[in-house]
């Protein structure tokens, strides 16, 4: 049976008439870092507010750990670090002073020093007080406050915001580190590029709906092939026009195409001008991601 640290089944959130998210299916298992994408209002910090039990589901249910997030929540969340994506921090306190606290609050608490060593890494002065802090800086506080128990399951709602690209790096190192070290990791970023590097499986959400959920390289194969194809003979302008296949570039060397359905054809087609080289293009997760958006191959495979 697998073992699942997170699981929603049917997870719905309505505030008033307005949809938050809608019978969303998560199973996310033991050790693996999933990704969670979608636009500003998509419904990813919904569905992480539920999990910390900051909001109640309007239908559904969420677990963590096999425990009931509202029933069983206090239990669970003791095995959890969560970076939410709007920080509240007490600002009268020096930074020092909040991770001494934090860290008296957690049963499962077990290096002492280990926060003063996240925050050398990443350059906060925990001299200062909080309120005293950039957006950057109060961010490092929150991703220390994450990291610092060494907690079983890592929930972070956007954990490079506001930070330098080298910040933004070594967070990702923190991820990939606690993950080698045995923790689960479900977080939400905008930035794809991070996504794709550090993830094993990412979950697209749109208008509150998981639009599918798949691992990383599955993803960037499946959903669509980009192929260069170099010719004896130049084939004419609409010798490839057919559904779910774009011409994207020409030139005297070849032609570049995106295929969504149909290589059968578009090979037939190809051998007809003698093909003299072929390439397959590496297709990123951000161009994956705007397909599913409706702005990729002229918005016709979303």
């Amino acid at each position: 049976m697998t073992d699942y640290v997170i699981e929603t089944k049917g997870l719905s959130v309505y505030y008033g008439r307005h949809r938050g998210i809608l019978d969303v299916d998560l199973n996310i298992e033991k050790g693996e870092v999933f990704g969670f994408l979608g636009p500003n209002g998509a419904g990813k910090t919904t569905t992480q507010r539920v999990l910390m039990d900051v909001i109640r589901p309007t239908a559904g249910k969420a677990s963590m750990f096999g425990k009931d997030c509202q029933k069983e929540g206090v239990a669970a969340r003791d095995r959890v670090g969560y970076l939410p994506g709007e920080l509240s921090l007490y600002d009268n306190m020096k930074a020092r002073h909040f991770f001494k606290m934090y860290f008296s609050l957690q049963q499962s608490n077990t290096d002492p020093t280990y926060w003063q060593t996240l925050a050398d890494r990443l350059d906060l002065d925990t001299t200062r007080k909080i309120r005293e802090l950039s957006r950057g800086n109060r961010q490092k506080v929150g991703v220390v406050a994450a990291f610092m128990n060494k907690p079983d399951l890592l929930i972070l709602d956007e954990p490079t915001t506001g930070l330098d690209p080298l910040l933004q790096q070594t967070v990702m190192e923190l991820v990939r580190e606690a993950n080698q070290a045995g923790a689960t990791v479900f977080f939400s970023s905008h930035i794809l590029s991070e996504v794709e590097v550090v993830c094993d499986r990412v979950g697209i959400i749109r208008e509150g709906q998981l639009v599918t959920t798949k691992r990383v390289q599955d993803l960037t194969t499946q959903r669509f092939k980009r192929v260069r194809f170099q010719f004896a003979t130049p084939p004419p302008a609409d010798a490839f026009t057919q559904d779910g296949v774009t011409e994207t570039a020409r030139d005297e060397q070849g032609i570049t195409l995106e295929i969504y359905e149909g290589l059968d054809k578009v090979m037939e087609t190809a051998v007809r001008f003698g093909i003299t080289d072929i390439e397959t293009i590496p297709v990123s997760l951000e161009e994956i991601f705007l397909t599913y958006y409706g702005k990729g191959n002229g918005g016709n495979h979303a």
